[in-house]
């Protein structure tokens, strides 16, 4: 019965909202309506991405930019979307399939620093994810995060959400709060989940870290928390 405890009647009206949204929408990435009308409008047909996790969004990305980056680590879903791709006569994608974590979160060291105008973290490891989107994206690009309540302290009423006074779901996503302190935020939300983006300021000094650097700076944030509680 613990599951259903966030079934209100304020949820079920957003829950057949949304399900309402999607059968009428049925191309449109599930990042929630109002981020896909931002995307609709932020996007230009030169921009080139790079996504975490794909789906509908890579479809639906591949039909309005220049070019597209998806990782996938789920074999079903991945060959599920490569047949959409083929079907359309979609070439703009770099596919790949990375079962193995280091694999999946390595693909983007491959790039070179702020070469994408967005990234998307939809898929696996997002806290390690989101960090390594930093560096990827141009001053004035984005970084998409889905399910965001999910890891980030909020006020949302979407199910899940974490409360401010829990703070950042782990050590890493405590970082990239920390990294992406005073970029400009858009956090959208339909009442069941909620996403959002961060505009990488112009001017702003080159943030290039491997995955190992990442690692290493979730520690340091680590031990500062430490510190702080300890002096509390």
């Amino acid at each position: 019965m613990r599951r259903f405890r966030h079934w209100t009647p304020r949820y079920i009206y957003h829950r057949l909202g949304v399900m309402l949204y999607e059968r009428t929408q049925p191309d449109a990435p599930w990042l929630g309506r109002s981020m896909v009308e931002i995307l609709e409008t932020w996007l230009k047909p030169g921009d080139r991405g790079f996504e975490w996790g794909s789906g509908r969004s890579t479809v639906w990305f591949a039909e309005r930019v220049g070019s597209l980056v998806s990782v996938e680590h789920n074999p079903v879903w991945y060959h599920r979307i490569h047949a959409e791709l083929q079907r359309k006569g979609l070439q703009n994608v770099e596919y790949h399939l990375c079962e193995d974590e280091r694999d999946y979160l390595s693909i983007a060291d491959k790039s070179p620093p702020e070469s994408f105008d967005f990234c998307l973290v939809d898929g696996v490891e997002r806290d390690q994810c989101a960090l390594s989107a930093i560096s990827l994206v141009k001053p004035g690009g984005i970084v998409i995060v889905d399910n965001c309540n999910w890891y980030l302290p909020t006020d949302s009423r979407s199910p899940f959400s974490r409360k401010p006074e829990e703070g950042p779901y782990t050590e890493k996503w405590a970082a990239y709060c920390d990294a992406v302190e005073g970029w400009r935020r858009i956090w959208t939300t339909n009442g069941v989940s909620d996403t959002s983006l961060w505009v990488k300021p112009a001017g702003m000094r080159e943030w290039n870290h491997s995955v190992k650097d990442v690692e290493q700076l979730s520690v340091d944030v680590t031990a500062r928390l430490n510190s702080v509680t300890s002096q509390e």
